[in-house]
């Protein structure tokens, strides 16, 4: 692998202060993984497709800078199951257009593999290893896809991933939706992404002890924000975002404590359930967990068609932002994000309503709490870097009556999942307000009728600290000044502290036939990673509940 900062040099020791001083310092420093046939030993994998159905064909498309590799694929589940090895005599460096991040990689097939019709449905991981590697040596790369079940299974959860977010933290081939070398954007940062193409490293794949996005402990006293997962990656060759989204740090832990908790579960990719209206109607219940935030209208269509015809869907996922529109023909995704105002091209025509912008934006029309109980833009962030590093790291429940509750031993003012550090990073809120001791919404951003807001906590959407750290920040109070421009506001001191306020949420509702509950926070999946015994009780509550 070879991860290129803005001036091309590689992670680790050969970077001198000479070399790197016209750069920012260091939380704003980024590097994108970028192959060199002549870089550190590595080997890179992508396939035609996200998920399969067993009897389909799964076709890799393979690069490394070892002749040879010995490849295992295996379901990633409770229990890992190795399914298919094969060892590949020549495999070969296959070059990388400069936007292959864009366009896709176009390179040739490497290897096949027909899929046995009674493979099992769920997560597969292909490793990729150099046959002449001492023992113990790390592998060279990992691919990721879900294979489907062939038949409806109602007797199974169905848990969609979250891989159009996957696709917008990654940088492999020089971009992504924040950062990279793309030509004449903020940042670098390409409003097209590219589904052919290979995860960057750490997404699917993760040593034990990688660090989450939300440093181990709380700083003490005042001092320049640490970000451990930067620096972690950075130092052993990972990507910047690794930790930001991927099966890796979020969904596989959902994965794991149910399967291991004896639920059935089936799998689906985002994709599938943009194209397909009816992908969840076989399920009585749909999982969505870990940093899910980047969503088509179609998929929120298809949510909420199934809700209201008596589905039921539990989100323990945080940070439901943007809208964004899907290629699948061409195997693209689009999102201009802050920029869709000005560089988005439906912006001011007939199809403005899908503008690839936050939910919130008066252009879009769409509040985003309509479809899951709350949003991204009232919540935001929490024990992460300076925003709030130092806050309580839970919930405080106001409703402890709730029925998700039974059985947690919590009352009223207590606080669920702070050992677990639930509440951090990026959490989803909706505008309240307080009568009696209790939080109510106001209505004003789309709250469905009915919500009940069981336990909240309070975030910001701007990094805050002395002065003389602020250089240090990584991302600033760039989403309070959007929240202050899609409001049509100017972006004041007085009017930066007031859109930087924001609270995070669990909550529940009805919809027609159906019922929602929403924990809104990405790093939910880390009580069930730990076995925090109110996270593990309340989601079994909900499943039990919502799958009978």
């Amino acid at each position: 692998m070879v991860a290129s900062t803005a001036n091309g040099s590689r992670p680790g020791g050969d970077i001198t202060p000479e070399r790197v001083s016209g750069l920012p310092p260091g939380p704003q420093r980024v590097w994108v993984e970028v192959p060199r046939q002549d870089g550190y030993p590595a080997a890179w994998c992508y396939s035609d497709k996200r998920s399969y159905l067993p009897g389909e064909t799964v076709n890799l498309f393979l690069s490394a800078t070892a002749p040879e590799l010995d490849l295992r694929i295996y379901r990633d589940g409770f229990h890992e199951t190795t399914v298919h090895r094969s060892h590949l005599n020549s495999v070969g460096f296959q070059p990388v257009a400069a936007n292959a991040y864009e366009t896709g990689c176009d390179w040739s097939v490497t290897t096949t593999w027909s899929l046995p019709d009674d493979l099992q449905p769920g997560p597969y991981l292909v490793e990729m290893r150099d046959p002449h590697a001492p023992a113990g040596a790390r592998p060279l790369g990992h691919h990721f896809f879900v294979v489907r079940s062939p038949t409806a299974r109602p007797e199974a959860l169905v848990q969609v991933l979250a891989t159009c977010t996957w696709s917008a933290y990654n940088d492999w081939g020089g971009a992504n939706h924040y950062f990279g070398l793309h030509p004449n954007t903020a940042r670098g940062r390409s409003p097209v992404l590219s589904t052919q193409r290979p995860w960057a490293r750490g997404q699917v794949w993760l040593p034990d002890g990688a660090p989450r996005m939300v440093s181990a402990t709380r700083p003490r006293t005042p001092q320049p924000p640490r970000y451990e997962f930067a620096e972690w990656a950075y130092l052993n060759g990972y990507a910047k975002y690794y930790a930001a989204a991927g099966w890796a740090t979020y969904e596989r832990h959902f994965f794991r404590w149910a399967e291991g908790s004896g639920y059935e579960i089936d799998l689906l990719v985002q994709e599938d359930l943009h194209g397909n209206p009816e992908a969840l109607s076989p399920y009585r219940c749909a999982v969505f967990s870990g940093h899910d935030e980047y969503w088509t209208a179609q998929m929120r269509a298809h949510v909420d068609e199934y809700v209201t015809a008596g589905g039921h869907v539990a989100r323990f996922a945080g940070n439901f932002m943007w809208q964004i529109r899907l290629d699948l023909e061409h195997g693209r995704q689009i999102a201009y994000k802050y920029d869709a105002a000005d560089h988005d091209p439906v912006a001011g025509t007939e199809e403005q309503h899908l503008l690839t912008a936050a939910w919130e934006d008066p252009a879009v029309g769409n509040p985003g709490a309509t479809t899951f109980g709350v949003n991204a833009l009232r919540g935001m962030y929490a024990g992460f870097g300076a925003f709030a590093p130092r806050s309580s790291r839970g919930y405080t429940v106001f409703r402890p009556e709730h029925w998700s509750l039974n059985d947690t031993g919590l009352g009223y003012a207590d606080t669920l999942g702070d050992e677990a550090a639930v509440f951090s990073y990026e959490v989803d809120g909706l505008d309240y307000e307080f009568r009696h001791g209790l939080p109510h919404p106001s209505g004003t951003d789309g709250a469905p009728e009915g919500l009940q807001i069981i336990a909240m906590n309070w975030s910001t959407a701007a990094e805050d600290g002395r002065e003389s750290d602020k250089s240090y920040f990584m991302l600033g109070d760039g989403d309070a000044r959007y929240r202050a421009s899609i409001a049509g506001e100017d972006y004041t001191e007085q009017n930066r502290r007031r859109f930087a306020r924001g609270a995070g949420m669990v909550v529940s509702f009805p919809r027609g036939a159906g019922e929602v509950f929403t924990a809104g926070t990405c790093e939910w999946v880390n009580g069930l990673r730990i076995g925090d015994h109110s996270i593990t009780t309340i989601t079994d509550n909900v499943l039990r509940r919502f799958h009978p």
